[in-house]
């Protein structure tokens, strides 16, 4: 599936979730009911996958992404008020400790879902020729 719509799958699959059990639940609640919404689109998606960090090829630490999509997407959870731009640098800092070019952070947590992509390299609002979705619903 490509990249594209592979995004657009899971976030259909995320509002799915949220609909059927709204806010209030624990990020492990929507971990584990979002995994089992994209399996059953035929999405393959790993929970709880350990990553390490790498500093001059020695392993510095270790991070679990909350699920990885496909080899290709990172996934980071919240089940918070409202996101905050330390969310935001998180997940970044995940997509460059994997070498991985795209990422979701959900947040179930708020009023509304929150749904921000994140790009592993700066890419533009203003080039035409590389998609940029940072929305919140």
């Amino acid at each position: 599936m490509e990249t594209e719509e592979l995004i657009k799958s899971i976030i259909h699959c995320a509002y799915n979730v949220r609909i059927h059990l709204g806010a209030g639940f624990l990020e492990s609640v929507y971990q584990k009911a979002l995994v089992i919404e994209l399996k059953e689109k035929g999405i393959y998606a790993v929970a709880e996958m350990p990553i390490n960090v790498y500093y001059k090829n020695e392993v510095v630490g270790e991070f679990r992404a909350d699920i990885i999509v496909e080899g290709q997407i990172i996934i980071e959870l919240k089940a918070v008020q409202h996101l905050m731009l330390v969310h935001e640098a998180q997940l970044v800092n995940y997509l460059a400790a994997t070498h991985k070019d795209h990422g979701l952070l959900i947040n179930f947590g708020g009023e509304r879902i929150e749904i921000k992509r994140k790009f592993r390299e700066y890419q533009s609002r203003n080039n035409p020729f590389k998609p940029h979705d940072n929305r919140t619903c």
